[in-house]
């Protein structure tokens, strides 16, 4: 990451907080974890494939059986 030396501190906090949010979405979807938004109190999910839907993918198929797997694990 290289950051413009002629950012103020709170431009290259910004700056730094931006990355860091692309990287770890970058890895989300990597992993085939979808990216969650919300835009005026309506969640979408942004899958590996690029895909936008509105329908939870925790809610069944594999997702919903990890997600399930791992809630068990954390009891």
């Amino acid at each position: 990451m290289q950051l413009n030396k002629n950012l103020n501190e709170e431009e290259m906090i910004q700056a730094i907080g931006n990355n860091a949010v692309r990287e770890a979405q970058k890895r989300s979807l990597e992993n085939g974890v979808p990216n969650v938004y919300s835009k005026n109190g309506i969640l979408y999910y942004q899958l590996s494939d690029g895909t936008i839907i509105m329908e939870d993918p925790f809610s069944k198929g594999v997702l919903k059986q990890k997600l399930d797997f791992l809630t068990k694990v954390g009891q």
